[in-house]
C-alpha cells in the first residue's frame, strides 16, 4: 500500500514537471518568435509584414490587410464571406475561454454590435475583446501556442477548423511606451488568417501613485474606472454566452457618442427594427458621430435564459479537441 502511494506521488510530480516544462514562460522562450516556418499549414511563403516591421514587434500583420495574419492567408476574404468567418472566430473564442475558465469580455465596436442586436456588425473587419490580468497570466503559463479544433456547421463540419492561441511574451510589460506590443495575445483562424486581438486590462499604477484609486488601463491607452468594467454582466453574443462590462452604456457613449446608440443609419446600412438586423440599402446614411448633447439610449432587452443559450451553443459547436505544441514545434 505504501509502495503504491509512493509511486503515485512520483507520478504526480512527473506530470507536474511535464506541464510546467511545456507551458511555463521561460526566459529563453520569451525571445522566441513563432515565425512562418514553425506554424505554416498550407502557404508556400510568408505574407506577414515581419521583414518590414521594426525590431521588437512581436505580432506581424499581413502585407495585404491589417486584420489578417499573413502566415495563414495570402489574400483577404470576399466581403460576402468575411462575416461568417468572423462569427465563427468569435464563437469559438468565447466557447474556449468559457471552457478553460478565462475571464474575458467584449469591448469597443464589438460591444456596440452587441448593443444593437447581439451580433457582429456587417461592416466590421475585426472583433475586440479584453481579458483580466490574472487570466492573461493563466493563458501565457498554460495555453500559449495551443491549437483548438472545432467542427463548425456551414463552414467546416467535415474536416473541422483549427484556431491558434498565441501569447505575446511582452504582455508582462504593461507600459504604454511599448507601442510595438499593444496586443497581448491573439486568437487566430489558421484557415483564413483572421484573428482576434486580445488586450489585458491592468491596474493603472501611475494613477495609483498619484492617489487615484480604482483606475484601470490597457497598453493601447484606453483608461477606465474599475466600477465601469466590474462586476461583469452575463449576456449572449452570436448565440453563445458572453461577458460584457457593467456600465456598458456609459462606455459606449464615451467612445462613440450617445447617438451611436440610437442612430439607425451608418454608411450604406440601416437598422431594420422589425428584423433586428443591419440591412444594406445601397445609399450612404448618416455616419455615427459625437453629438453636442447626449441622446438617451435604451437597452436591447434581457438575454435569453441561460439554459436556452447553452442548448443553442451545444447544437452549433462541437466540443473542441486540444493539441499542445511543444518547444520543438515552435
Amino acid at each position: 500500500m505504501r509502495l503504491r502511494f509512493f509511486l503515485s506521488c512520483i507520478l504526480l510530480q512527473l506530470l507536474d514537471l511535464v506541464v510546467h516544462s511545456s507551458s511555463s514562460p521561460l526566459s529563453d522562450r520569451q525571445k522566441r518568435d513563432a515565425d512562418f516556418a514553425s506554424v505554416r499549414n498550407k502557404l508556400s511563403r510568408d505574407h506577414s509584414g515581419r521583414k518590414g516591421d521594426p525590431p521588437g514587434k512581436y505580432f506581424h500583420e499581413s502585407t495585404f490587410h491589417p486584420h489578417y495574419d499573413g502566415r495563414f492567408a495570402s489574400i483577404p476574404l470576399p466581403d460576402e464571406d468575411r462575416h461568417k468567418h468572423l462569427r465563427a472566430l468569435m464563437r469559438t473564442y468565447l466557447a474556449t475561454m468559457t471552457s478553460i475558465g478565462a475571464e474575458t469580455w467584449i469591448m469597443h465596436g464589438t460591444l456596440l454590435g452587441w448593443w444593437w442586436n447581439r451580433k457582429i456588425m456587417p461592416w466590421d473587419t475585426d472583433v475586440d475583446v479584453q481579458i483580466s490580468e490574472s487570466s492573461m497570466r493563466f493563458l501565457a503559463d498554460f495555453y500559449n501556442m495551443t491549437m483548438h479544433h472545432f467542427k463548425l456547421p456551414g463552414i467546416s463540419m467535415e474536416k473541422g477548423r483549427s484556431y491558434l492561441l498565441e501569447v505575446n511574451p511582452n504582455w508582462r510589460n504593461g507600459s504604454t511606451a511599448d507601442t510595438l506590443n499593444m496586443i497581448d495575445a491573439r486568437w487566430i483562424d489558421t484557415d483564413t488568417g483572421l484573428y482576434i486581438d486580445i488586450t489585458t486590462l491592468r491596474r493603472d499604477t501611475y494613477a495609483e501613485e498619484k492617489g487615484l484609486k480604482g483606475r484601470m488601463m490597457c497598453k493601447d491607452k484606453h483608461h477606465y474606472l474599475a466600477e465601469e468594467i466590474f462586476p461583469l454582466r452575463t449576456s449572449v453574443f452570436e448565440g453563445v454566452e458572453v461577458r460584457i462590462p457593467f456600465m456598458y452604456t456609459r462606455l459606449l457613449e464615451e467612445e462613440y457618442g450617445a447617438r451611436s446608440l440610437v442612430n439607425r443609419h451608418f454608411d450604406h446600412y440601416y437598422f431594420n427594427e422589425r428584423t433586428m438586423d443591419w440591412e444594406y440599402n445601397g445609399r450612404p446614411g448618416g455616419r455615427r458621430g459625437r453629438p453636442d448633447t447626449d441622446v438617451p439610449g435604451s437597452s436591447p432587452g434581457p438575454p435569453p435564459p441561460r439554459e436556452k443559450v447553452l442548448r443553442h451553443a451545444g447544437h452549433q459547436l462541437v466540443e473542441p479537441e486540444l493539441t499542445v505544441l511543444g518547444p520543438d514545434d515552435v
